[in-house]
């Protein structure tokens, strides 16, 4: 199966649903035209097709090799790595001070998910980097940010975050990592990290690790952590590249379920020499400008992966021939019919493209957001802050707990071919497995929307939120065209501000019914959300559903599916919400 990049799609969502000539005077977009960025989308589309597609599948046979310290990516990697970097891809979104090209967030993460489709693992590179490269430019000294960020900006460097210990995951407030000063202004830091994406490779002559760790005396808990830049070569002050930080080595590679052209290492520090970002027992707030970076990243991955996967299960399912349709046969003069023919293939099939194409959407409907934060409009900039911090979870969590949902149908539609690895099926459910569990677990995700997000600044962002999809709502409500759409998305976010109610009334008092309740709570949240981007896709389409292109019709199709479907979902995630959490810890643990 080759991967085929949707940019008829990435076209309609940018420019006739987000309209974004309409931000040429927002910061960021004053050379942006759709001309330009239908360049960009076709340009893409074409690395990801003949560079990155053709290398998915050696990663996923032949892995990273390890061998005293040295790490050797999968077959024809390096190549294409150094292929992307040549055409300036890394570059796209990084700022033009340090050699970016200072495209919208809206329009890299479109080119970001055509690269996460053709090769997840592949894009895992690039993307640990531009987390480096966005946690060093939102905290670090000039200093730093004029050694480093240049040549992470490009690619030419490799950039990684390096929070896990064999100790501790998501509770970074127990990590053992220290930094001791160097009396000069540096620190040695000593202590091991697992789990490091891209923590060595031989893509690139340098990695920028950014480091998490206690320096001597700081207080316990998070509030002691620090963030410190320790480079795997020493950069000298004009810019060329020094002795070896022989501190920092991996010590070896993690086998894993799927990813497997990433190299996702254990990093030992044995007085590596490192730099403090940013100001002491701040490493927190720092880090979670990458973290946040990679929480987007991740349900891109997930959503990316699901696309990868659908357009497979497609192509499999109109050519293989399996029974006749219940109709009457649609290949008569075959030996039997495709089967997507049949209704529950094509439930499948349906239910998947509707997620993907929404979810779609919905990344960039998020990072015009992103972009929006940059407003000197001060209160464009605020509401955009809010969305941001509001829906940042529910697109790591929802989109990556569909991407692999839409992962295993792909498999299901291969029936037993898919469970072989003759066919990608099998590579495409591996690698969406990890999204769901790195850069904070779907569960965690859940607990950061109900315990930080919706309670932030009063309920702001939340009540911001449901206040445009009521002006969405009011405004389109008499187009008796697009009305399942806007009546669905009526519903939908009427269940959603019935949840939001039942966990201030609840949740308070107890709260053991907010973590009972917060999963169901940001699957409504997820379904509302994919509404109001299914609904604006509505109206955008409806407006041509006429012409002679069935790409309008098509899409309508697709979306009335979402809406009859999937929608209804979220009035049962409503139902379970409210049974609160007296059931879940009614069974003692020694029960289990």
């Amino acid at each position: 199966m080759a991967y085929k990049a949707p940019v008829r799609d990435f076209q309609f969502i940018l420019n006739e649903v987000l309209e974004i000539d309409r931000y040429e005077n927002q910061p960021g977009f004053e050379d942006v035209s759709s001309d330009l960025v239908g360049q960009i989308l076709e340009e893409g589309a074409k690395f990801a097709e003949e560079v990155i597609a053709p290398i998915n599948r050696a990663g996923d046979q032949h892995g990273c090799e390890w061998k005293d310290g040295v790490v050797t990516g999968p077959p024809g990697w390096k190549e294409a790595y150094h292929q992307m970097v040549e055409a300036g891809w890394p570059a796209l979104h990084a700022h033009t001070q340090y050699g970016g090209q200072g495209m919208p967030a809206v329009v890299s993460m479109a080119v970001g998910q055509m690269t996460a489709a053709a090769s997840p693992a592949f894009s895992m590179y690039p993307g640990l980097t531009a987390g480096a490269y966005a946690g060093l430019h939102a905290n670090a000294s000039d200093a730093i940010k004029d050694r480093y960020l240049p040549k992470l900006a490009t690619g030419e460097w490799g950039g990684t975050m390096n929070l896990t210990e064999p100790q501790c995951g998501t509770d970074l407030g127990l990590i053992r990592t220290k930094a001791v000063p160097n009396g000069d202004g540096s620190y040695s830091i000593t202590g091991q990290k697992i789990w490091i994406s891209s923590g060595e490779h031989d893509f690139t002559d340098n990695i920028i690790h950014l480091v998490l760790a206690r320096i001597e005396g700081a207080p316990a808990g998070i509030k002691g952590i620090s963030l410190f830049v320790v480079p795997k070569v020493f950069v000298n002050d004009d810019g060329s590249l020094g002795d070896r930080n022989d501190g920092v080595q991996c010590a070896g590679l993690e086998h894993k379920m799927g990813i497997h052209g990433n190299a996702t290492c254990v990093m030992s520090y044995e007085n590596a020499k490192g730099w403090l970002v940013g100001e002491e027992n701040r490493g927190m707030p720092a880090m979670f400008v990458m973290m946040n970076e990679a929480r987007l990243g991740t349900g891109l991955q997930g959503q990316a992966i699901g696309d990868a996967a659908l357009q497979a299960a497609v192509e499999f399912a109109k050519d293989r021939l399996q029974g006749r349709s219940l109709t009457g046969p649609k290949n008569p003069d075959g030996p039997a019919d495709p089967i997507i023919v049949h209704p529950d293939v094509r439930r499948m099939l349906l239910e998947s493209k509707a997620y993907i194409e929404g979810g779609r959407a919905f990344i960039l409907w998020t990072a015009l957001q992103a972009d929006l934060q940059k407003s000197g409009d001060e209160a464009v900039a605020t509401k955009a802050k809010d969305y941001m911090g509001l829906i940042t979870p529910v697109v790591k969590a929802f989109l990556t707990d569909r991407g692999f949902h839409v992962a295993s149908l792909a498999m299901q539609v291969h029936g037993g071919s898919g469970y072989t690895e003759h066919f990608t099926a099998s590579q495409s459910l591996r690698d969406a497995r990890i999204t769901m569990i790195y850069e904070g677990t779907n569960g965690v995700q859940a607990l950061d929307l109900v315990g930080r997000k919706l309670p932030a600044n009063g309920g702001r962002a939340v009540m911001s939120w449901f206040a445009d999809i009521d002006a969405f709502v009011s405004e389109h409500g008499g187009d008796e065209a697009v009305k399942p759409f806007v009546d669905g998305l009526a519903d939908a976010k009427k269940n959603l501000q019935e949840a939001t109610m039942w966990l201030m009334q609840n949740g308070m008092q107890n709260p053991d019914n907010a973590g009972a309740a917060s999963t169901d709570y940001l699957h409504i949240f997820g379904l509302t959300a994919m509404a109001y981007v299914w609904a604006q896709m509505a109206v955008a389409a409806q407006k041509k559903a006429g012409d002679s292109d069935p790409f309008y019709a098509n899409k309508l199709a697709v979306g009335r599916y979402f809406v009859e479907r999937i929608l209804p979902d979220a009035e049962a995630h409503l139902k379970k919400l409210k049974t609160g959490a007296d059931v879940l810890m009614a069974l003692p643990a020694e029960a289990f």
